[in-house]
This record gives C-alpha cells, sequence and structure tokens, in this order.
C-alpha cells in the first residue's frame, strides 16, 4: 500500500514540475546573477543529491539522467584599463600610430627651421636664388644713380643759376662772362659754355651782318642745351628699365619657386601647411624684392624727370640772356662804327671849309 502511495505522488510531481518552471519564467524575470571578477574561477555547480524526491535511490528509472559535463565558465571581462588585456598580443593595429607618426616626424625633421629671409634664400632653388641677386643688385645700382645724379644736379643747377643772375646784372656779354669766370678766372657750367660759344660767334662774325650772326650763335647755343640735357639724364633711362622690369622679374622667380613648391607636395604626398609653407614663402620673397627694386627705381626717375626739365629751363633763361646782350653788343658795335664813318667824313669837310693863307 505504502509503495502505491509513493508511485502516484512521483508521477504526479513528474507531470506538475514542467507546467511550475513554464509558468515561473513566464510569470517572473530571470533574476541575473553579477559576473564574477576577471581572473576568478567560475563557481562549480552543487552537487545533485544521492537520492531522488521522496526519498527514491539514485538511477531510479522513473528519474531524468543527471548531465556528466559542466556548463562552461563565461570568459573573463577585460579590463578597459588593461591594453594588454584589451589588444591581443603581436596584433598588426598596435603598432599603427607608430608608423603612421613616423612620417610626420621625418617631415618636421627635413624642415627649414629659419624663416627669416636670408635663412629663406639660402634653402631657395638656384634659380630663385639667381633672380634675387640680380634684383639685389638693381636695387644697388638704383640708390647709386641717385646717389650720384642728386649731387651732380645740385651742382649743375646751382652754378646755372648763379650765372643767370650774372647775366642779369650785367651790361654786355664780355662783361658778363668776366662775372661768371669770378676771381679764379676759370668759367665752369654750361651757362659759361652758352656764353663762350656767342663771344666766338662774335668775333668770327665781324665782317658779316648782324641777323646771321644772330642766327648762328641761336643754333650754337640750342645744341649746348641738348648736349647739357643728355648729359644730365644719363642714368635715368636705366632707372626706367629697373623699373618697369624688375617686377616681372621678381614674379618669374615665385612662379619658379611655386612649381617647385607643388613638385614636392607631389612628391611628398602630403598638403600639410608645414610642408607647403617654407616652399611658397621662398618664392613670394622673391617677389618682395622685385617691388622693393621697383618702387624706389620708379619713384626716382619722375624725381630726376622733373629736376631735369626744371634745369633746362634755366639754360633756356640763360639762352635768352645771352641772345639779349649780343643783340646789344651787336647794335652798339654797328653805331660805333657809324659813328666813326660819320666823323671820318666830317673831317675833310672842314679842311675845305679853312681859308687858304697866301704865300709870301
Amino acid at each position: 500500500m505504502q509503495r502505491l502511495i509513493g508511485t502516484a505522488l512521483l508521477a504526479m510531481a513528474i507531470a506538475i514540475m514542467p507546467a511550475a518552471g513554464a509558468f515561473a519564467q513566464t510569470a517572473a524575470p530571470a533574476q541575473t546573477s553579477p559576473a564574477p571578477p576577471a581572473g576568478a574561477a567560475a563557481p562549480s555547480p552543487a552537487p545533485a543529491p544521492l537520492g531522488g524526491p521522496a526519498g527514491l535511490p539514485a538511477g531510479h528509472p522513473s528519474l531524468p539522467a543527471p548531465s556528466s559535463a559542466a556548463p562552461p565558465a563565461a570568459p573573463a571581462a577585460a579590463s578597459p584599463a588593461d591594453p594588454a588585456a584589451a589588444q591581443p598580443a603581436g596584433a598588426p593595429a598596435a603598432q599603427a600610430p607608430a608608423q603612421s607618426a613616423a612620417p610626420a616626424v621625418a617631415a618636421q625633421a627635413t624642415l627649414p627651421h629659419d624663416l627669416s629671409p636670408w635663412g629663406m634664400f639660402m634653402a631657395a632653388d638656384i634659380v630663385v636664388k639667381a633672380v634675387m641677386v640680380g634684383l639685389a643688385f638693381a636695387s644697388l645700382v638704383t640708390w647709386t644713380i641717385w646717389l650720384a645724379k642728386v649731387l651732380e644736379l645740385a651742382v649743375a643747377k646751382l652754378r646755372a643759376r648763379k650765372a643767370v643772375r650774372h647775366l642779369e646784372r650785367a651790361t654786355s656779354l664780355d662783361s658778363a662772362a668776366r662775372q661768371i669766370a669770378g676771381h679764379a678766372n676759370e668759367a665752369r657750367g654750361a651757362v659759361a659754355e652758352l656764353v663762350a660759344a656767342a663771344q666766338s660767334e662774335r668775333e668770327r662774325s665781324s665782317d658779316l651782318g648782324e641777323d646771321g650772326t644772330k642766327e648762328r650763335v641761336a643754333i650754337a647755343l640750342s645744341r649746348i642745351e641738348a648736349r647739357a640735357g643728355r648729359s644730365m639724364a644719363r642714368g635715368t633711362g636705366l632707372l626706367a628699365t629697373i623699373g618697369s622690369t624688375a617686377p616681372f622679374v621678381g614674379l618669374f622667380g615665385t612662379v619658379w619657386g611655386i612649381m617647385n613648391s607643388f613638385i614636392g607636395i607631389s612628391q611628398s604626398k602630403t598638403t600639410n601647411l608645414a610642408v607647403v609653407a617654407p616652399g611658397i614663402a621662398e618664392a613670394l620673397l622673391a617677389t618682395a624684392i622685385g617691388l622693393v627694386a621697383a618702387i624706389p627705381a620708379v619713384i626716382i626717375y619722375n624725381v630726376f624727370a622733373r629736376a631735369i626739365t626744371g634745369y633746362r629751363a634755366t639754360l633756356s633763361d640763360a639762352s635768352g640772356e645771352v641772345l639779349r646782350h649780343l643783340s646789344r653788343d651787336l647794335e652798339r658795335a654797328r653805331r660805333q662804327a657809324t659813328q666813326q664813318r660819320a666823323n671820318l667824313h666830317a673831317v675833310p669837310t672842314q679842311a675845305a671849309a679853312m681859308p687858304r693863307v697866301p704865300a709870301e
């Protein structure tokens, strides 16, 4: 009787257990146990009871067979603070940052650190260097011409103005020549040449007419003025050439330097500004030197052009004064000749009017 009751209870328990498990899964959420710490051993499953429910012996045919293998332990979670655990040993991704940083470090090591004008000149290409040297020489020529012409123009204008004042105060061409020569008796300057040319032509044309003498003197004075103007303008044409061509020469150096920079970009396969900027700066330095050479040349040329025009105007005033003195001198000479002829004619008339004394 007892065995019959135990068998019935066991059959009821076996029938109720699957239904109770399904109900527990749907009614209450499963509670997750916390993950064991890294490096901790997984807990071993609890040993199965020797006896079955209701005191049945192990291995009873009505009981399920126990599992012989334990569930595999969960792998230990890697700590984010441990790079060795997060990255497997020998992986190529760990060497990627170092390999990518190596070209940048090498490129920075080859960059020029001296970006001063002299440093950029020394690091520039040979063509850009030649352009810079040529422009620097042109600038030196410009300032040399400026210094020489300033002194020459100042001295020439001072002499011309002083000589014109002497011509205005003089009463004749000869007295003007003596005043211009001064105490040293040395006539210097373009105005002194004008006076000397007028005196020479007057002496050569002493037996000729006044009109022809004045015309020949005017031609000689105009030639002296033109020669003095050309002599004073000597060197200013070079200033005009430098002022008009220096910017284009500097632009040629800039184009050449930027072309080399683009070639370097294609070879280094990088567009980093630290790699490109030095070459572009060296190229732009050529344009800067070209402007430094061109701008003063243009300004100095314009100043000299105005100064030479004023000097020629002073010479023109001197020529007018010389012609005025020559005209007065020729007229005085003509009157003196006329008076002398009149006196010569008057002497025989007086002699004829005197009474004759009879001889004894």
